[in-house]
This record gives structure tokens, sequence and C-alpha cells, in this order.
């Protein structure tokens, strides 16, 4: 699954090598030159993940991992830190302010993606396109295919995102805000009633294959995927 990638940096060469390397492998780069400019593009929508360089006019790298990881709206973006900077104290200064990963200039696109891979199936797992199964109910981002017991199920484009979510994110409650921060995207403006729209239509589509009780309520609080019963 494309995942949107924030690239930091202000060399031309080095931003627009990345970004094609990104393109390549199927994700969608967008640049900003400056930490301050990057704050720009964050706060009006979300990335899936930032490539930061260290060394930046303005606001350093290390500020802005910083500033991103002290606010609440956009501290579980993971980052992963560029630089020419390859000591263990500067190392250990990168992952301290909260980057996922740091990678030392030069670097190959090939150790790029491995990492970039790593990251997000750690902190973002429903962008990789890693099939995820649980209680027999199978859903494959690569070729868009859900089934239960070897059935195949029928989803609409939003309903399966809603599905790959929940089920990558399993036994975790999550409000009707978040999920639509995560299945949505924070730039789109819909009411949190749409959430239960979908998931009534998520369930009835479960329910031929007996899996609809795997999408729980949480009274007060929102909904889970849980193999455990309510």
């Amino acid at each position: 699954m494309p995942a949107t990638i924030l690239i930091v940096e202000d060399e031309p060469a080095i931003q627009e090598l990345v970004a094609f390397s990104l393109r390549q492998a199927g994700h969608l780069p967008v640049a900003a030159h400056s930490a301050e400019q990057a704050l720009d593009i964050v706060r009006a929508a979300l990335p899936d993940l930032i490539l930061l360089d260290w060394m930046l006019p303005g606001m350093s790298g290390v500020a802005f991992a910083r500033k991103i990881k002290s606010d609440a709206a956009t501290r579980e973006v993971p980052i992963i830190m560029l630089t020419a900077r390859g000591d263990e104290q500067d190392k250990v200064t990168g992952l301290e302010t909260g980057a996922d990963d740091y990678i030392t200039k030069p670097f190959s696109p090939r150790e790029l993606q491995a990492r970039i891979k790593a990251v997000l199936r750690r902190r973002a797992p429903q962008m990789t396109s890693d099939p995820v199964e649980i209680c027999g109910l199978r859903l494959d981002p690569e070729s868009h295919r859900v089934s239960g017991d070897s059935k195949p199920v029928e989803l609409g484009p939003t309903e399966f995102r809603l599905l790959h979510f929940l089920m990558t994110h399993p036994e975790r409650v999550h409000s009707r805000a978040q999920l639509l921060d995560q299945v949505w995207g924070n730039g789109v403006f819909v009411e949190d009633r749409t959430v239960d729209v979908h998931i009534r239509r998520l369930r009835k589509a479960l329910e031929e294959t007996g899996h609809d009780p795997l999408v729980q309520t949480v009274r007060g609080s929102g909904y889970r995927f849980s193999a455990t019963p309510e």
C-alpha cells in the first residue's frame, strides 16, 4: 500500500534522488526544503512517515523532531533521520528525540527502502503490503482481497481500509476521531458518525463468514478488532 512520505532535505540533488526512489517503490513523496516548510505541510495533512535531514537551514532536524514528538496530534508519525553525522553520540541524540531509525549518508536506495519498510511494519503496519490473518479472516493488501475461512468477502474501498487498520491494530480501542484520521485522513472533513455507518457495512459483509463479532463496539470509547468474545 503506498505511503505518503515527507522528505525534509535542503539539498535538491539528494531530495530528488530520494523522491525518485520512493516513487519507484510505489510511495507518494512530498518534499520540504526546511523544517519550517515541513511543519506547514504536516499541519495541513499528516504524512505516514518523515525522512528528516539533521542539518537544515533555520530550525535543525533535531529541533523539528522534538516539536513533532511533543505534539499529541503528530507524535505518532514515524521519523527516519538522514544525516552525514555518524558519531555514536549523534545517533543517540537523534534517537532520543524520538526518531525511529537513523541512516548515515551516503546510503543506497535499497537500504533506504528496507529501513522504510521496517519502520512502517513496526509503526504503521496498515501501510505495508503484508497480508494479515486473524481467526480465519485474511486480508491481502496487494491483491486487495478479503476472505473468511477461504470464502471471498466483498468490501467497498472504505470498508477495506477500515478493516485493514483494525486488523493491523488488534485489541486496541480506537475512537471515531482516531479512525477518521487513520482511515479517511486528517485533511478530510466528515462527521464522526460516518464511522458508524461504515462499521455497520463492514459487519454486514462479515456476517456471511461469521466474522462480524470480531469488530466490537466499546461503549463510550469507540471500536476494536478482537478475537476475544465481548
